[in-house]
């Protein structure tokens, strides 16, 4: 097992100066530091995490409270998860994933066992229960979603009511009077999704000002439901033009759905979702979309943790929701004449 000796005997320095270099402690002359770093990666050294949070009361591991739910599309938290693990990993940090039903007695039992450095958050609810806990907790945390009370966090989500706007106002552009718009399960509002409804809300005040029909449905998670449900709407709506779908189960299916009505994406209906970009390739998904910025946000997040583990503590918190863009994969255009 290669030690922090031989990392300085490789390097020609003493033992002290090797770990203040990893420690990033103290100043190192650049000459130093690159014998050093050579030394690191000739030898294959791994700094002892026991041994390094003994010295710096740093463990350099982030606790990721992701939680799992039936009637959400698990592929899609998985762009946000690796968002957070791919960008600590970058900044020098591992992630713990806790995925415990109890988050707010996981929070608790990490901060006060000092197992991590900070915390990140997913799946944040309207009323959060981890909220309380982590804002007394010694060490940061941020959140990827936005509550009812940001105050005291730093939080990061893409901006879902300037996203239901967006797509209104891009099909109403073009012509179109009558949409169809799908939303996560009715579960995921009832138990704090505040996602789902300030966009359907944002899109159905926007529809309303524009004097243009919207009809507004819950749909399943996971197939073959899912198949089922947009069907039934696609019946019940013959003459809508425009579908928004705010889930991403919905999305994967829709193209299976399109075929069995031998229906076609935009000569017959015009399509906007929302999702991450990873997750229209991952799906060769047709449709334009909003990219939910899964890994972005992610990404932002951490940097965040990082800075304020690392000596920005007391910098004010701040709340950043990104701006959606449309990405044009071609499936909207005008409505068919006949629908003019």
């Amino acid at each position: 097992m290669v030690t922090i000796g031989d990392v300085a005997r490789t390097a020609g320095v003493s033992r002290s100066t090797v770990s203040y270099a990893l420690s990033g402690k103290r100043t190192i002359s650049p000459e130093v530091r690159r014998r050093i770093e050579d030394a690191v990666n000739d030898l294959g050294y791994t700094p002892n995490a026991g041994a390094r949070a003994l010295a710096t009361s740093q463990t350099k591991v982030l606790a990721l409270l992701a939680q799992f739910f039936s009637d959400e599309f698990a592929p899609a938290m998985l762009q946000y998860i690796l968002g957070v693990t791919d960008r600590a990993r970058e900044l020098g940090y591992d992630t713990l994933l806790v995925s415990e039903v109890d988050a707010v007695a996981a929070l608790a039992r990490l901060s006060n066992s000092r197992m991590t450095d900070g915390f990140v958050l997913l799946n944040v609810a309207e009323h959060d229960g981890r909220l309380e806990p982590l804002r007394a907790a010694p060490q940061p945390g941020a959140l990827v979603g936005l509550p009812g009370d940001p105050t005291g966090l730093d939080v990061f989500d893409l901006d879902f009511e300037a996203t239901g706007r967006l797509m209104v106002d891009r099909l109403h552009e073009l012509g179109h009077r009558e949409l169809i718009l799908v939303s996560q399960p009715e579960h995921v509002v009832e138990r704090g999704g505040a996602y789902v409804w300030r966009l359907a809300n944002a899109a159905q005040e926007q529809a309303t000002r524009l004097g243009l029909t919207m009809h507004r449905y819950f749909g399943a998670s996971s197939q073959p439901e899912i198949g089922r449900d947009l069907n039934a709407y696609l019946d019940a709506h013959p003459s809508a033009t425009g579908l928004l779908l705010n889930n991403e189960a919905a999305a994967a299916a829709l193209p299976s759905v399109l075929q069995g009505r031998d229906l076609r994406t935009p000569a017959d209906l015009s399509v906007i979702g929302r999702y991450s970009d990873d997750f229209a390739r991952t799906f060769s998904l047709p449709f334009s979309s909003v990219d939910s910025a899964a890994t972005e946000l992610g990404r932002r997040a951490v940097e965040r943790l990082v800075a304020r583990i690392e000596g920005d503590g007391d910098a004010p918190h701040t709340v950043q929701l990104i701006p959606p863009v449309i990405l044009d994969r071609g499936s909207i255009a005008a409505p068919p004449v006949s629908a003019r």
